[in-house]
């Protein structure tokens, strides 16, 4: 699975997930910051974890998880990236 599938995928779950209504998720750029812009707080975070493991059925744990991963849409797709077993990442 390549990055930019990641990175639509995730702004999928953003736009359901924080309810932003009249945002389509290719209206939000790889580096809109998630807290500032899109109003992302600790609970939306968790909403979030939630929806990116039904997604991508990988299982997010606090480990290595912390405030810079959700700093915009790039750098938690790179965060789940690294978290997809190598056959799917890969393809």
């Amino acid at each position: 699975m390549d990055e930019a599938n990641i990175r639509l995928r995730i702004k999928r779950i953003l736009v359901e997930s924080l309810a932003l209504e009249g945002v389509e998720p290719e209206e939000i750029e790889d580096d809109t910051p998630l807290r500032e812009e899109l109003g992302l707080d600790s609970i939306d975070a968790l909403e979030l974890i939630l929806g990116l493991e039904r997604e991508f059925g990988v299982r997010i744990q606090g480990r290595g998880l912390g405030r810079e991963t959700f700093t915009n849409v790039a750098t938690l797709g790179a965060f789940v990236q690294q978290r997809l077993p190598e056959s799917a990442a890969s393809g």
